[in-house]
């Protein structure tokens, strides 16, 4: 939903499109609304989703990582709590409990990462994520330092910098358009399953 743009209908779109968003439905329960945000233009949610699946699954791509998807989800709570992106803030963040296995963490991290229950490698993702998001002008060696002293190499480090740069495109959008959270996204991997 978005309070700025009509979301397409479903049957109007084409049909790879209609396809991952069916599978993405049958997965999840319900279409989370960026997917069909991004529909309205589908060149465009084309070129987003494929940059989105290579930095968040790069095993889709025949990439490895050394983020586990639960880093990759922190680094996108952390930076869209920063850029103060509702929408995915709360989805990530349903994401994050569940690869976590934590009911808090997506909450911590969103306020502040700095207290919240992580290890010492992922503050020193989240502080370097930070950086880029709010002062990528001063990236210099001792951030790159920082990170290989907790054994990140310059391609994970990549993934960071690409990761929090993509969702700032991402928080951006979003807010803009006054996209707003799925309804299911609040509870998802607060209770255990089946509650």
């Amino acid at each position: 939903m978005s309070t700025r743009y009509p979301l397409p209908e479903l049957a109007d779109l084409p049909d790879d499109i209609r396809q991952r968003i069916l599978e993405v439905q049958a997965r999840a329960g319900f279409v989370p609304n960026v997917f069909l945000m991004f529909a309205r233009r589908p060149a465009e949610w084309r070129a987003f989703f494929a940059y989105h699946d290579a930095l968040m699954m790069p095993e889709t791509v025949g990439r490895p990582s050394n983020l586990t998807k639960g880093e990759r989800e922190m680094i996108v709570v952390a930076t869209s709590a920063a850029n103060q992106c509702l929408y995915c803030v709360v989805a990530h963040g349903a994401i994050l409990r569940v690869y976590e296995k934590k009911p808090l963490i997506a909450d911590q991290v969103a306020v502040n990462y700095r207290k919240a229950d992580i290890t010492p490698r992922q503050r020193a993702i989240l502080d370097f994520a930070m950086k880029v998001c709010q002062r990528s002008h001063e990236v210099d060696d001792a951030d790159f330092a920082a990170l290989h002293a907790h054994g990140l190499d310059d391609e994970d480090i990549w993934d960071i910098a690409a990761i929090t740069a993509f969702f700032g495109l991402s928080n951006r959008m979003a807010s803009f358009s006054g996209m707003v959270p799925n309804p299911e996204f609040y509870l998802i991997g607060r209770l255990p399953k089946g509650q």
